[in-house]
């Protein structure tokens, strides 16, 4: 049952071109280590209204159908309030960030996030027994974790802590690699990495940046690798307060004809600049037969929804202090005008002080302060 199921994922990774070139040992560890040797018994599957349990003694092969849905599919391992907390990742998005890691044989390598296990095993096959640490928050995650690492002789090390102060007992490190995403890269990851070594993180919960420390080791920077949707460290999960808490019922303090937010909906290059700019505004989409509807809140007071109405007509409602989807066309504005940079166009530099993420150049462009003012700095902040 196992092989059939594995066999279709790995050749939907085949179809799609997801195993990558540079790093063949990818797909040999995949195939060394099975995705179903390391997740629970009880599974999470979205039916469209709420989690509902797949568990693997009752119906095994709708659990090994979670296991091995597609390349970008994951498997919720566990919930938090009705939203998924723990998961194990989607296997493209796995072997993409291990590539990006340039990770070799020998090298001494931290991961921040243990989880089901499975992508520390990973690690392990290619660095080798005895050079991988795994940190964890969650005693019971842990454990489980130890018990499927050891079953397969992987040489991994978990240890029980907070990841964003990483690891110093095992310091220093030549790779870093976390699963779960961060707004801050924190500075512990830098300071425990040698010069020259690579740091892999998702950021923002929207796509993940590699980063090389500098020769001094003050400083770390380097470029996004991809998007991806992520987990948030534990503890900045969903936002306390949605839409509809922000929203309220009164009437809104703003309305006025809006551009059809189509391009939102479906580009992709066009949400991570959002996300850049506005990184504490939540946008959710949605097309109907009108067109595209957005929705948009900052998770204190201010709010706004771009309704498509038909005939080709979209209506900004906007409330709050803050007119967040004249907000949201300003940074689409100054993207269009920057000819749309991709994804791949942005990069990170972290420092003790401050962090900030630039488009194409490091030195020339303007530079988003993250966790602080949404305003551009200038090239010589």
């Amino acid at each position: 049952m196992f092989d059939d199921h594995r066999q279709r994922l790995a050749d939907a990774m085949s179809v799609r071109g997801a195993w990558p070139a540079r790093s063949p040992w990818t797909r040999q560890a995949v195939d060394a280590l099975a995705r179903h040797a390391f997740a629970p018994d009880r599974l999470w599957h979205w039916d469209g209204h709420a989690y509902v349990p797949v568990v693997r003694g009752t119906d095994p092969d709708r659990w090994a159908a979670e296991v091995y849905a597609g390349p970008d599919d994951a498997a919720v391992t566990r919930l938090a309030d009705g939203h998924p907390s723990s998961s194990l990742s989607c296997q493209a998005v796995v072997v993409d960030m291990l590539d990006a890691l340039l990770l070799d044989p020998g090298h001494r390598v931290l991961e921040l996030g243990t989880g089901t296990g499975w992508n520390a095993a990973l690690l392990g096959w290619r660095a080798g027994p005895g050079h991988v640490v795994s940190v964890e928050v969650d005693r019971e995650l842990a454990a489980e974790a130890r018990r499927r690492l050891d079953d397969v002789r992987a040489g991994v090390t978990v240890e029980i802590g907070d990841g964003s102060a990483g690891w110093p007992g095992g310091a220093p490190y030549d790779r870093v690699i976390s699963t779960y995403a961060v707004d801050t890269v924190p500075w512990a990851w830098i300071a425990q990495t040698r010069p020259g070594g690579r740091i892999v993180t998702p950021w923002g919960r929207l796509g993940h940046v590699a980063l090389t420390v500098a020769a001094d080791g003050r400083s770390a920077t380097g470029w996004v690798q991809g998007l991806a949707t992520f987990m948030p460290a534990r503890g900045t999960g969903a936002p306390s307060r949605e839409y509809r808490d922000v929203r309220g019922t009164g009437d809104p303090d703003d309305e006025r004809p809006a551009r059809d937010m189509g391009p939102l909906h479906t580009d992709w290059n066009l949400r991570f600049a959002v996300r850049v700019a506005l990184p504490e505004v939540r946008v959710r989409t949605a097309a109907d037969a009108d067109g595209t509807n957005v929705w948009l809140h900052d998770g204190e007071a201010s709010w706004a929804m771009c309704a498509a109405v038909g005939d080709g007509r979209t209506v900004a409602y906007q409330g709050g202090p803050r007119r967040l989807a004249d907000e949201v066309v300003r940074v689409w504005d100054w993207w269009s005008a920057e000819d749309e940079p991709s994804v791949y166009d942005w990069g990170m530099t972290v420092e003790p002080s401050r962090q900030t993420v630039w488009c194409r150049d490091p030195a020339t462009s303007p530079r988003w302060r993250l966790a602080g003012p949404s305003d551009p700095l200038p090239a010589s902040a």
